[in-house]
């Protein structure tokens, strides 16, 4: 925990796994909270077994777990349930994302956590929240994307839905989580009242829809979304647009209001009063036409720099579909710390995504590790409960707590 940031003094148990729960208590953790990272015996968190490995690390495990202390113990233990009790009425918030339910078949649901300390906040995170139909069923990022009528909007028209390969059901939710979390401090430190938030996956990708849900209510449902490959499906050119080089392609959004500037710049100043092209409704009806316009000029470039440049000239908006190696080598990416090196006790020096929070009060990074497994047993259970290492060594013996063996994890 930071002694000078922003949360710094706030106190997190976390029962969080994978990625939508971890993302909120590391964001916290970036901020200053002390974050109590509860595992549950012998595994713990399963990301810990996630590719890639090195030394016996995970770096999936290792992004996502920064600044956390580890606690692994067996909640189904009488002691175990003392030392969670005893934990809880020394925290702030506690966090849970198991699948609805199963907190409170632990021992833990809202109505016991509030009553061993009534100012606490308590933020479950599931896939389809704590209520309704569909609360029960095991709840992954790419199942809500599914339900919520995102997955379908990905693709091609006349092809399957396509698979995203980034968790932002996940982090978005984790977002969420953090926002709503923060909102209830604030609430907490103006009245002195805990209260329980319900972050689901399907609210968050649902929350997303910008154009669907509205335009089809709009229009009493003669407007449905559907999947329109590389282009928007409303608006035009606003899209992926193909240069000459087989894996070179650019994103470009032009405004409607600028589509005369937007012709003369590549060369057919005709076209901003062509009937084909003149308004937005045109365009769409005559879409690859569009298309073939701005892949011909693109195509007749020298190279990307030269597009960007005289994009950048124009004041039009583009961007280059960059690759994650070219990202990460991005000179903004680097100045900005979008992309950070950070160096492991056991992995070693690894790069990872940045913190996107940016405070002009506290400009510079914690330096933060990721636990081992039950790395601090000991440390959390002596210092916030007053147990002696005694103790903490028979519990460990009794089978209610479990630390890895640091020098057999490196041998893996």
């Amino acid at each position: 925990m930071a002694k000078d940031h922003l949360l710094a003094g706030y106190r997190v148990l976390d029962f969080t796994q994978v990625v939508a729960g971890p993302t909120t208590t590391r964001l916290m953790a970036e901020m200053g909270a002390e974050i109590i990272k509860v595992e549950l015996m012998p595994l713990g968190d399963a990301t810990r077994a996630m590719p890639f490995k090195k030394k016996g690390r995970s770096s999936y495990f290792l992004q996502q777990n920064r600044g956390k202390k580890s606690l692994c113990i067996n909640p189904k233990t009488e002691a175990g349930q003392e030392i969670i009790t005893s934990l809880i009425k020394k925290c702030d918030v506690f966090i849970e994302n198991f699948a609805a339910g199963a907190i409170g078949r632990m021992g833990f649901d809202y109505a016991q956590v509030k009553a061993i300390n009534p100012s606490i906040i308590m933020c479950s995170i599931s896939g389809f929240g704590q209520t309704g139909p569909l609360s029960g069923k095991p709840g992954y990022d790419f199942i809500a994307a599914a339900y919520a009528g995102v997955l379908d909007n990905i693709g091609y028209a006349d092809g399957h839905p396509l698979f995203p390969q980034l968790a932002i059901g996940d982090a978005t939710t984790g977002v969420h989580a953090l926002a709503a979390i923060n909102a209830a401090l604030l609430y907490r430190e103006r009245t002195g009242e805990g209260q329980f938030i319900d972050i689901s996956l399907l609210d968050s990708y649902f929350h997303q829809h910008e154009v669907g849900v509205q335009s089809y209510s709009a229009t009493q449902g003669e407007f449905v979304p559907k999947r329109s490959g590389h282009h928007h499906l409303l608006l035009h050119p606003l899209g992926i647009y193909k240069g000459k080089g087989d894996e070179e392609y650019y994103s470009i959004v032009i405004q409607g209001t600028r589509w005369r500037d937007f012709c003369v710049m590549l060369g057919r100043p005709e076209y901003a009063d062509d009937p084909r092209f003149k308004n937005n409704a045109a365009r769409l009806e005559n879409h690859q036409l569009v298309v073939d316009f701005i892949e011909h000029w693109l195509c007749e470039q020298p190279n990307r720099e030269v597009i960007l440049e005289k994009f950048e000239q124009g004041h039009f908006a583009i961007g280059p579909v960059l690759t994650v190696p070219e990202a990460m080598q991005h000179p903004h990416f680097i100045e900005r710390g979008i992309v950070r090196t950070v160096e492991d006790r056991s992995f070693g020096e690894i790069e990872i995504p940045g913190n996107p929070f940016r405070f002009s009060k506290f400009p510079d990074e914690i330096a933060l590790e990721t636990p081992y497994l039950g790395e601090h047993n000991e440390a959390l259970l002596t210092e916030l409960l007053a147990l002696t290492r005694e103790e903490v060594a028979a519990l460990t013996a009794d089978g209610v707590l479990f630390a890895e063996t640091i020098e057999a994890l490196a041998e893996q």
